[in-house]
């Protein structure tokens, strides 16, 4: 799953719903958000991740982040969440391979 641009208040609903929709209607148990292209992800951006992360979790599963601009891999920093998600210092190749 890539997402790109800003995720923040007014753009978080968006991202939540997609969420929710590709959860409904698949059984992955492993979602990686290619997060290269996001330029800034506010609180209410990281809630949303959390969430998914949290029903991941309820079925056994895991979200990781990978690719994550410096200005996002310094949120997480700051926060925490570094730590409670995987970060990947890029996309994982054998997910490029699939997309590319």
């Amino acid at each position: 799953m890539a997402v790109s641009g800003e995720i923040d208040l007014y753009t978080a609903p968006r991202l939540q719903s997609e969420f929710t929709r590709v959860l409904e209607e698949s059984a992955l148990d492993r979602v990686v958000i290619d997060m290269s292209g996001v330029e800034f992800c506010d609180s209410t951006g990281m809630n949303v991740l959390l969430s998914a992360l949290k029903r991941l979790k309820e079925r056994g599963g895991v979200l990781e982040v990978a690719a994550p601009r410096p200005a996002v891999r310094k949120i997480l920093q700051v926060t925490g969440l570094d730590s409670v998600f995987t970060v990947h210092e890029s996309v994982p190749a054998e997910l490029a391979e699939l997309t590319g």
